[in-house]
């Protein structure tokens, strides 16, 4: 029942929607026999699909206390037997694709509850642990500059297995040569940026940044938290889902949760830019064209994002969603599929950054290069961090605090 923040949604919503995400899209169109399992469930439990029915506000869900976790189960079971029977009777190509783009639904729901379950601990002022145990090591690696040749090339799905509309259609880019750093920033890089002042300089800061910076009196990412806060030197501590660490524990994993405004900002400092989302899936089809076996994604167990393990081009896949600096805009040729399943990603193409290669708590099935993932700039609930990257005939070198990111 807990919702902690207007982004977030109870763990029982969660399971009720993704039923009714089958439900709506599969059955009611395509087993004859249906009977659905209540007529209030339609318009109850639909997110956001207007051309469906529609739906309560959602900052509202957790004052559904009624139907109870009796009935949201029993509603599953229902759908899932009559899934069941939609298959013996033989799926139609339509629906088996809505089934599928159903379970990949859901997979998105089960990382969204991650989110929504570590924001609702943290609100917690036991600020309680989701699991026990767990370590971090200490070893930073090197930061890296690694080049890629500009020019033409492409980017989107090849249309090989499940994608979704938004990775669509394939196209032809030009970029100009670009440097990629080899690893995602870290949280004691950030600190840095905080002790030089980094959330009191509004000359690092796009508008809207800084109104957040001032409105929300940000001057941290999201779950850190400062001991002695009487105390400038005050030792810092990071709330993960295994609890409380403390940040000299964790300053070689990447920084986490920041909102795109937190990552531009940083860049500008560090005198440095964030990735393109084409410049970002060029470098990883190159470089990381396999996920790689050591990848901390949801099956890992972490939880939280670790130190990179110092490869060629490192934590791409897992670990965080890293912002980039392209608007959430549809490919050349884009079209939303018709009708109500056209909302569910073609509708939210405007005021939206792209985040590209899944996070800790995302399942390694769901994931891709061609994936773009997409949040308001100003959001931090979610799994997010970044990378720095140049242009080429930039200084490969920048002094941060006295130490030099180079090749």
């Amino acid at each position: 029942m807990v919702q902690s923040c207007p982004e977030a949604s109870p763990a029982k919503w969660h399971l009720a929607h993704t039923t009714w995400f089958f439900e709506t899209f599969v059955l009611r169109e395509y087993l004859a026999a249906y009977r659905p399992f209540h007529p209030d469930f339609l318009w109850l439990f639909n997110s956001y699909y207007n051309d469906v029915s529609d739906q309560p506000e959602k900052k509202l869900r957790a004052s559904f206390s009624r139907p109870g976790i009796d009935a949201i189960l029993a509603y599953r079971q229902h759908v899932e037997d009559a899934i069941a029977s939609l298959d013996k009777e033989g799926l139609p190509s339509e629906a088996a694709q809505r089934i599928e783009l159903g379970i990949h639904h859901e997979q998105q729901h089960q990382e969204l509850l991650c989110y929504d379950i570590k924001h609702a601990l943290w609100t917690n002022p036991l600020h309680p642990a989701y699991a026990e145990g767990g370590a971090f090591e200490a070893g930073v690696p090197p930061l890296r500059w690694l080049n890629f040749a500009g020019g033409l090339a492409e980017i989107g799905h090849t249309g090989d297995g499940f994608a979704y509309d938004n990775e669509l259609p394939r196209h032809t880019v030009f970029l100009q040569p670009f440097t990629l750093a080899s690893r995602a920033v870290t949280c004691a890089e950030y600190l840095a940026f905080m002790e030089d002042g980094g959330y009191s300089r509004p000359e690092l800061w796009l508008s809207e940044g800084w109104d957040n910076v001032q409105a929300q009196r940000w001057n941290a990412p999201l779950y850190w938290r400062q001991i002695d806060r009487a105390n400038a030197g005050g030792e810092w501590s990071v709330y993960t889902m295994r609890g409380l660490r403390p940040l000299s524990e964790m300053a070689a994993t990447p920084v986490c949760h920041v909102s795109y405004f937190e990552a531009d900002a940083f860049a500008r400092w560090a005198g440095k830019r964030l990735p393109t989302e084409a410049e970002w899936e060029i470098a990883v089809d190159q470089r990381v064209p396999t996920i790689p076996a050591n990848a901390n994604l949801l099956e890992s167990g972490q939880l939280h994002p670790v130190a990179a393990p110092d490869a060629d081009l490192d934590q791409v896949f897992g670990d965080v969603w890293e912002w980039t600096r392209s608007a959430y805009l549809g490919y050349p040729g884009y079209r939303a599929p018709a009708g109500a399943l056209g909302e569910y990603n073609g509708k939210f193409m405007s005021n939206q950054m792209v985040l590209r290669g899944g996070s800790a708590v995302t399942p390694r099935s769901h994931i891709r290069s061609t994936y773009r993932n997409f949040f308001s700039p100003a959001a931090r609930w979610q799994f997010a961090g970044f990378r720095l990257a140049q242009d080429q005939r930039q200084d490969s070198s920048s002094r941060i605090r006295g130490k030099v990111f180079s090749r």
